[in-house]
């Protein structure tokens, strides 16, 4: 199990999608989606004035049990200089506590929450776009207690004559200040590519993301998709260079991306292998979504495939403060 991304990460939850636009992508989105404010929590360098006095806030509930969701707001001084301020948390609700024998002791509760700051920098008269977040984050898992900090670097190119964002993250660098139970663990981090293209003459901006950069190897071999030879050995699934190569690869569309009412639809090629069912299509991976803007408010949904058993829904509503 020593590929997966999971597992070996504290503060997971701040990989988690920040609002319905991001999620109805594929969950990966670093490049501009309009003046969407959320965007921020991945990509600092998206921070800009056309998000000024605008404010975010998404939820999402998770089988049933989990709530996620974020706030944020963007201020804007001058065309060079933006401040982001963000929230986003996780609650885990209520686990049912065990001691070493199995006898049921009690119920607990898990609550992660994380403060960001950031800001952005646009160099003049170029179309080079810097941002940084600073991030403080408390994690509270029954009796225990973890403090961290963390920063997100990001990097946005705008070619407006052409209608392509290129992006370039790094997220969640940084480390516990204080661990659990003096077990220090590794944080999240991402680095992350990502490419998007409005087009010209159709109603369509089309999204590409390479995520988890840090890491090539993604792939583990599922016991259940092992093949058994003539002796009834079972051998390990192989994972292929090319299947291993896709797990990296989040894609997205945007249908009428600058109009009142828009629909998107994504796929996070990682998330449908790893939550795929042998001999089942169950469309793990697949995401949509739409948008809906009246007046001073703006409206998002996302829907997310994760397995037969469970599905995710967002919902978020931006306003306009000015």
């Amino acid at each position: 199990m020593a590929a997966q991304v999971g597992g070996d990460y504290t503060y997971q939850f701040l990989n988690l999608t920040t609002s319905p636009v991001q999620g109805a992508l594929g969950g990966k989105n670093f490049t501009n989606s309009g003046d969407e404010v959320s965007l921020s929590f991945s990509n600092p360098a998206s921070i800009s004035k056309t998000m000024n006095n605008q404010l975010s806030l998404n939820f999402s509930r998770v089988f049933n049990a989990i709530n996620y969701g974020s706030a944020a707001y963007v201020k804007s001084f001058d065309d060079h200089k933006n401040l982001f301020i963000g929230v986003n948390y996780i609650n885990y609700g209520d686990i049912e506590g065990y001691d070493e024998w199995g006898n049921p002791v009690g119920s607990f509760s898990g609550n992660e929450v994380a403060l960001s700051l950031g800001t952005s920098y646009n160099i003049e008269r170029t179309n080079w776009y810097f941002g940084v977040n600073a991030k403080f984050i408390f994690s509270n898992m029954e009796i225990y207690n973890s403090l961290g900090a963390a920063v997100d670097l990001g990097v946005l190119y705008k070619d407006e004559d052409s209608n392509i964002d290129f992006a370039f993250v790094i997220r969640n660098l940084g480390g516990q200040i204080t661990s659990y139970a003096e077990h220090r663990e590794k944080m999240p981090l991402d680095i992350a590519l990502a490419l998007s293209k409005k087009l010209e003459n159709v109603p369509l901006r089309w999204h590409l993301a390479l995520d988890n950069l840090q890491k090539w190897d993604l792939s583990y071999s599922n016991p259940n998709r092992g093949e058994a030879d003539l002796e009834g050995n079972r051998k390990e699934e192989k994972i292929s260079f090319f299947n291993n190569a896709l797990r990296h690869i989040t894609v997205g569309i945007e249908l009428f991306p600058d109009k009142k009412f828009n629909l998107r639809v994504g796929y996070n090629f990682r998330k449908g292998e790893e939550l795929r069912i042998v001999d089942q299509r169950h469309f793990s991976g697949f995401t949509a979504g739409a948008g809906f803007k009246y007046n001073r408010f703006k409206f998002d949904y996302s829907y997310a495939r994760q397995t037969v058993a469970a599905n995710t829904s967002m919902f978020g509503v931006s306003i306009d403060l000015n």
